[in-house]
C-alpha cells in the first residue's frame, strides 16, 4: 500500500527512489533503498519544502538541523539513522525493508 505522497508522485510519473513515508509519534520516517539521499532531495520528497529552490534556501539560511546540528551543506548525504529537523518537524531516515 502506498502512502498518499507516494501515490500522488506515482500518478504524476515521479519516482521517489522507491521510498516509503510513515508518521510515527510526531516523527516521520522516510525509508530509502539506496545508500544515502541528499538533504535537499529529502526536504522536497518529505514535503518540508515545496521546491528544490526552497529546500536550498532553507539550508542556506541555517534553518535545517541534521542530528541536532545546523547543516549548511545542501547536498549532505543522509543515511539510515539520521534525523532531519525543520520548523518543528522531524524526519528519520530508515533503510527500505
Amino acid at each position: 500500500m502506498f502512502t498518499p505522497i507516494a501515490y500522488q508522485a506515482i500518478k504524476k510519473g515521479i519516482y521517489l527512489l522507491n521510498c516509503t513515508f510513515k508518521i510515527i509519534r510526531n516523527m516521520k520516517t522516510f525509508a530509502i533503498d539506496s545508500e544515502y539521499i541528499q538533504l535537499i532531495r529529502l526536504l522536497k520528497a518529505s514535503r518540508m519544502a515545496q521546491s528544490g529552490g526552497e529546500a536550498q534556501q532553507l539550508v542556506v539560511e541555517g534553518l535545517v538541523k541534521v542530528n541536532g546540528v545546523l547543516e549548511s551543506r545542501k547536498r549532505a548525504k543522509l543515511r539510515p539513522g539520521d534525523v532531519v529537523e525543520y520548523n518543528g518537524q522531524k524526519v528519520e531516515i530508515t533503510a527500505e525493508e
